[in-house]
């Protein structure tokens, strides 16, 4: 009986550190996906605002000065915690992205043809990054996958102690799994958490973008 209650123990154990690894590996992922998103929507504000020289003088300098709020904006997107606070940015966010729309719509219309097209795409660009950048944030792990991963702990400690209750010296090492596991959980919480905790997506190049927007 004891060396199968080994085989059930271990067995239970490598399923434990199996289903931690690949949670961590969808966290990873999943933060890996964000900082992506963070730089196409960089490339395509600072791509749109070089486009538009193309459409004519008057709408360019207003296509300018809304891309220059609306980078703002999505710097303070990444930046924000509270929940009214991105509420507010994402209403900003969505009426500079009607202006936005209307202003180089207003040009495509005066004076269709391929030049203003490519400002055109290049806004369409803006409007879509925006887009998977919301998705990507939405995009976590599962609560069931929580759940799974719970029960397994909880069932790998309780076949441990079965082990050790009798033995005085590994009284210590019950400890030890609960620790372990317990640093993991934090750990894969704190990266697929996209606001929360200390391991966050930095909008570097949104902030180098601002910086060289905003610089004479």
């Amino acid at each position: 009986m004891r060396e199968e209650f080994g085989v059930v123990q271990a067995a239970t154990l490598t399923l434990l550190g199996l289903i931690i690894g690949f949670s961590f590996s969808m966290a990873l992922s999943r933060y890996d996906q964000r900082k992506n998103y963070e730089e196409a929507e960089a490339n395509a504000i600072g791509t749109e605002y070089v486009r538009a020289d193309l459409v004519p003088a008057a709408d360019a300098a207003k296509v300018r000065a809304l891309l220059a709020n609306y980078l703002d904006q999505r710097v303070s997107f990444y930046a924000a915690r509270d929940e009214q606070q991105i509420l507010r940015i994402n209403a900003r966010t969505a009426e500079l992205q009607a202006e936005l729309w209307s202003a180089v719509r207003v040009a495509a219309v005066a004076q269709p043809g391929p030049v203003i097209a490519l400002a055109v795409e290049g806004m369409n660009d803006v409007l879509n990054s925006q887009g998977y950048t919301q998705a990507a944030w939405w995009n976590r792990i599962p609560i069931a996958a929580w759940a799974l991963m719970a029960a397994i702990a909880v069932c790998s400690n309780v076949l441990l102690d079965l082990t050790m209750r009798n033995d005085k010296k590994g009284l210590a090492m019950l400890l030890v799994l609960p620790l372990v596991v317990s640093i993991a959980f934090l750990l894969i919480a704190d990266i697929d958490s996209p606001r929360g905790g200390l391991i966050r997506v930095i909008p570097q190049n949104l902030l180098s973008l601002s910086q060289s927007l905003h610089t004479p």
